[in-house]
């Protein structure tokens, strides 16, 4: 699409490239591999002297307008489609990682993103600095010579800590490091990091941009250079392809991202106030609260709060469980994003593999419980919140 459209219009139409078939719906083309005309054509293709399909491995008409639709509302130059965000995160940093370099990164993270950081990659010769990434001095102190990314999770999971971007990344494009940001709490709905100057941004396709629990997915999204140059390479010889299938599903999903997180957002605002007022909860976390700590940064980033909601009952472990298990219309789930409401123990489930001293360091304790906010009716789901809190 060469004019330049509204957000809203690119859900529907962006990467759009229909077949000689003129259908409505973006074509799902299954296929493995592709044909050419002659040998000759084979050559050129692969030289890269002519444009054209090779392998799905490679690329594939209907992943291709994923990528295309999905770059356009992160708002970065190109997008590489993978097949989770996991495999997101992992080649993002090691399509531009050796033995000998240094990454600095916040500490409160996934729990999959943090066993990357601090059990895969130092097995590779790779140094790992974490640090407090709200304290924009501790990014500054920890750069080395061989400093070569800086990679945070802004909101993060699950206590949504938000990170100044635009502080970060300008620290990083001083010292010629890239920045890493995983954006997939907020969507490319609610935040576009490019605008504050980040390099690279990653997203769990099966979260938010799904939103419905059907099908896995991941997306890197970076500058064409980025994408040409360092990443493609790495992720096509090393095969966390996405499916062309699931590309369908994520690429149909888009169209109605904006109309499912917003709603969700305004809903998961309205359960944050109310859980605010309740004398058996101590604490809530939800950036768009006056009372969270970086309410200023997290307005001034985000267009709304997001669909996640944490907080801790008064209590342990054994108070979180009984709340969990009264509720009727949450599912007990580790997913998120969905438009069914979900509720996660991270302790237990999505941050276990952290260990005790470094949940506790990042104040996930037996008693934090996190909400996915869902499409239900409001009413509803506070009532379920309530009627599971008296008991």
């Amino acid at each position: 699409m060469k004019k330049k459209y509204k957000q809203d219009t690119y859900l529907v139409r962006g990467g759009l490239q229909r077949s000689n078939f003129k259908e409505t719906s973006e074509a799902l083309f299954l296929n493995s591999g592709f044909v050419y005309d002659s040998a000759e054509q084979a050559e050129a293709i692969f030289k890269g002297e002519q444009t054209g399909f090779q392998y799905t491995r490679y690329a594939n008409p209907t992943i291709e307008m994923f990528e295309q639709r999905l770059a356009l509302l992160d708002g970065s130059e190109a997008c590489f489609a993978t097949s989770s965000g996991m495999s997101a995160v992992f080649g993002s940093m090691m399509c531009q990682l050796k033995t000998g370099d240094h990454v600095v990164s916040a500490s409160a993270l996934f729990g999959s993103c943090r066993y990357i950081l601090k059990e895969i990659l130092p097995k590779f010769g790779i140094e790992v600095s974490f640090i407090d990434g709200k304290n924009i001095n501790e990014w500054k102190k920890n750069i080395k010579k061989n400093t070569k990314i800086f990679f945070f999770e802004s909101p993060s999971n699950p206590c949504l800590e938000i990170i100044d971007i635009k502080q970060v990344c300008s620290i990083a494009k001083k010292n010629k490091i890239t920045t890493i940001v995983d954006n997939i709490f907020a969507s490319p709905i609610l935040q576009q990091p490019v605008k504050f100057g980040a390099d690279v941004i990653v997203y769990s396709g099966t979260k938010h941009i799904d939103g419905q629990g059907r099908a896995m997915g991941g997306a890197v999204c970076s500058s064409k250079k980025f994408k040409e140059d360092i990443l493609k390479p790495f992720l096509r010889h090393t095969g966390p392809c996405i499916s062309p299938f699931n590309a369908w599903v994520l690429l149909k999903s888009l169209e109605t991202i904006k109309i499912r997180v917003y709603a969700q957002s305004e809903s998961a605002l309205q359960i944050a106030k109310e859980l605010e007022k309740q004398k058996k909860v101590e604490k809530v976390y939800y950036p768009f609260l006056k009372s969270f700590p970086q309410y200023t940064l997290a307005k001034k980033q985000q267009s709304k709060g997001g669909t996640m909601v944490a907080f801790k009952i008064k209590g342990k472990q054994k108070e979180a469980f009984k709340f969990i298990n009264k509720l009727k219309l949450f599912d007990v789930s580790n997913n998120l994003g969905d438009t069914k409401s979900l509720v996660t123990h991270p302790t237990t489930t999505t941050h276990k593999v952290l260990g005790e001293e470094d949940r506790l360091s990042l104040g996930i304790t037996s008693n934090l419980v996190r909400l996915s906010v869902g499409l239900e009716d409001i009413s509803d789901l506070k009532e379920d919140i309530l009627q599971a809190l008296k008991s």
